[in-house]
């Protein structure tokens, strides 16, 4: 490979800002390469004191770093949430998104370090905010298996009633405490948001069980019933018009029908919340 120094001037001088070049076995003329490793060195790292308090930190940053870097560092020894933070320097706060050596920050210089208290109440709301959130979810989630469990038991109880004719009111009764319960418990979750519309379904959800149970209470008081011994009689009546009990086989069929006229006849007036 030859080199070459056509870019000089007749006197022997090399003109300034012109690279040299080099011959490729081809003839070809090209700028000669930097094998230089490493063309971009790393910026260099600075010592700074900041002051917090009645104390002093001395921290080695870089100097292209940006003062939320700053703060990060200083989250540790300090105590402070990096949105906690104000560093100021030369009598002035620096956001965090600015960076040191834009702002004149040199070897050796010194910071101070203050409290945000308005950052810091903030903070502590939207923890707070957050901690409620997650508990409500988590009352509401244990409730939606409670509030499943009855429904199958309100769902067994409809499947009893087709297959021995007959329910107990005690039976009726207790279910329908237990899901007054969830109930108000529902009622006492406080809920914003995603969660809210969960909340809202699971209301729904118990007050048709509810309106179930009491459909087949009235149907007891109706055939005679009035204390926890008497019973439930589920007859029908066929072409002749005589009553008889529904076979076996119909009960799935007969369950779903009696939930279903429980959503269209309303046999108690709820307090609507959200």
């Amino acid at each position: 490979m030859v080199s070459t120094q056509n870019n000089s001037s007749i006197d022997g001088n090399q003109r300034q800002g012109v690279p040299e070049l080099e011959v490729r076995p081809g003839g070809m003329f090209v700028q000669i390469r930097d094998l230089n490793p490493n063309p971009n060195p790393s910026p260099p790292t600075i010592k700074l004191k900041v002051k917090f308090g009645s104390s002093y930190h001395h921290l080695h940053i870089s100097s292209h770093a940006s003062f939320g870097e700053l703060k990060k560092m200083l989250a540790e020894p300090t105590g402070l949430h990096p949105e906690e933070q104000k560093l100021i320097y030369k009598n002035k706060v620096r956001d965090s998104k600015s960076y040191l050596d834009v702002a004149g920050v040199r070897n050796g210089s010194k910071l101070v370090l203050v409290e945000d208290a308005l950052s810091k109440e903030r903070r502590c709301l939207e923890m707070l905010k957050d901690a409620n959130f997650q508990n409500s979810s988590k009352l509401l989630k244990q409730l939606r298996l409670e509030v499943k469990k009855l429904s199958q038991q309100v769902e067994s109880l409809h499947m009893k009633g087709c297959k021995e004719g007959r329910v107990s009111e005690t039976e009726v009764e207790n279910l329908t405490e237990m899901l007054m319960r969830k109930l108000i418990a529902l009622d006492e979750i406080q809920v914003v948001g995603d969660p809210r519309l969960q909340r809202r379904e699971q209301v729904r959800e118990v007050q048709r069980q509810i309106e179930s149970l009491d459909m087949m209470k009235l149907q007891l008081c109706s055939n005679g019933g009035g204390d926890s011994h008497n019973a439930h009689a589920f007859t029908s009546t066929n072409a002749k018009g005589n009553q008889r009990l529904h076979p076996k086989q119909h009960c799935t069929s007969i369950v779903k029908e009696a939930l279903r006229n429980s959503e269209s006849v309303v046999t108690t007036k709820w307090e609507t919340f959200d």
